[in-house]
């Protein structure tokens, strides 16, 4: 049996409850095709988007999430992909920098057969319900609490000596469902929910990530020339999250508070490297080495990091300050 989903329009297999590419509900009536409305600035509240039907046919309204752009029913007050509220404004600084949602206590959302939901404003918790096959994978010290249906595995990883030598876990743990477990690291911050759709990618500095749906191809990159990040000089290392052929997951700890900035092509971004967060792959990322004073010993400098667009940056605003050289 192949069911249809309304939001996407993708082919499930058997009788799932939610859509295995997007996380829409299934079982609704199919909307029309429609082009996608080009976005409205991020200041703009979140409005009401139409979906142009071919002639003959009606018209559904549907509310477009200005964070990942998931498309949910005109009723809903957060969003069904990734739990931002829709019923509040964005907020961005004038120099362009916008906030991750906030999500409400309790928020709910989907994906796959799966649902999430996020417990807690200070030290937050993910707590997944995973469908039956579905999986989830994390760093092994992210997790909190687990039914004991739930089985848990390791992933299969390549590169184990460079990961260990540059700090990333070198074991990356695996649960799978049916059953409910949860998330959280031990640290005050927010959590930044992800959809990643085909054919996106997606760096995140290490130790950052929370959890990536069963969907999501999981390596690492390598930026060299960042030796204030790690010791030994060999640079700074990145986990790589990519999409093939359908939709997925990732969820992020931020610490402190968390912004966004979209880069033009060609627009520069110099950041701290202690607040990187994350950055879309199409970003690239260079180190430069800002001179503060000179003398007899090569006086002082600071190693920063060039973010060139085009694409999604994201910096943390509570990270540890690296020393000037």
């Amino acid at each position: 049996m192949t069911s249809r989903c309304p939001n996407c329009g993708s082919a499930c297999e058997g009788s799932p409850k939610f859509c295995t590419h997007c996380g829409g509900r299934l079982g609704e009536p199919s909307p029309s095709p429609y082009e996608a409305p080009a976005v409205a600035h991020l200041t703009s509240a979140t409005s009401m988007v139409d979906r142009a039907a071919p002639s003959g046919a009606g018209s559904m309204e549907r509310l477009q999430c200005r964070w990942c752009d998931g498309q949910n029913p005109t009723q809903a007050t957060t969003c069904q992909m990734c739990g931002a509220p829709l019923d509040v404004r964005d907020v961005v600084s004038d120099s362009g920098w916008r906030e991750a949602p906030r999500l409400r206590d309790m928020t709910e959302f989907k994906f796959s057969t799966s649902t999430c939901q996020v417990e807690g404003d200070v030290v937050p918790v993910a707590e997944i319900n995973l469908g039956t096959g579905d999986s989830v994978f994390f760093e092994h010290h992210v997790l909190l609490w687990k039914d004991d249906k739930v089985g848990l595995g390791v992933m299969a990883l390549s590169g184990g000596i460079k990961r260990v030598l540059a700090g990333m876990p070198f074991v990356i743990s695996v649960a799978t469902g049916p059953g409910r477990i949860a998330f959280s690291r031990d640290q005050t911050g927010e959590l930044v929910v992800l959809p990643l759709h085909p054919g996106m990618e997606l760096d995140v500095r290490e130790h950052a990530f929370l959890l990536g749906s069963q969907h999501i191809d999981y390596s690492f990159v390598q930026i060299k020339g960042l030796r204030n990040i790690l010791f030994g000089g060999q640079g700074m290392f990145m986990d790589r999250f990519v999409t093939r052929g359908q939709s997925g997951l990732v969820i992020l700890h931020g610490y402190g508070n968390v912004l966004e900035r979209r880069l033009k092509a060609g627009e520069s971004v110099i950041l701290e490297p202690g607040a990187f967060l994350y950055k879309d792959s199409s970003v690239t990322m260079n180190v430069e080495t800002q001179p503060l004073t000179t003398g007899w010993f090569g006086g002082v400098s600071m190693n920063l990091a060039r973010m060139t667009g085009p694409g999604r940056v994201g910096i943390q605003s509570m990270y540890v300050h690296h020393a000037t050289s």
